[in-house]
């Protein structure tokens, strides 16, 4: 009986160490929209949000600012 048990404990450790080839078997393609543009959106009501809407430079620039804002070294001595 502890052979039998022994023998099973064996082939459980065994076959959780097997590795299979992960492939992804979907067949269908994307059927949602496609993502816009961020600076496509609306600023936000509310906070720095403050760009023209389809002005990718503005958008950047507002992106640039806000994170020189949240960079510890840059807020502490202001």
């Amino acid at each position: 009986m502890k052979k039998i048990l022994f023998f099973t404990c064996v082939v459980f450790a065994l076959s959780a160490c097997g590795e299979r080839e992960q492939v992804a078997e979907g067949k269908r393609s994307y059927q949602g929209k496609r993502d816009g543009k961020p600076w496509d959106n609306e600023p936000l009501a509310y906070g720095s949000g403050k760009w023209s809407k389809g002005d990718r430079t503005s958008w950047e620039t507002q992106i640039k600012s806000r994170q020189l804002g949240q960079h510890e070294d840059k807020r502490i001595y202001q």
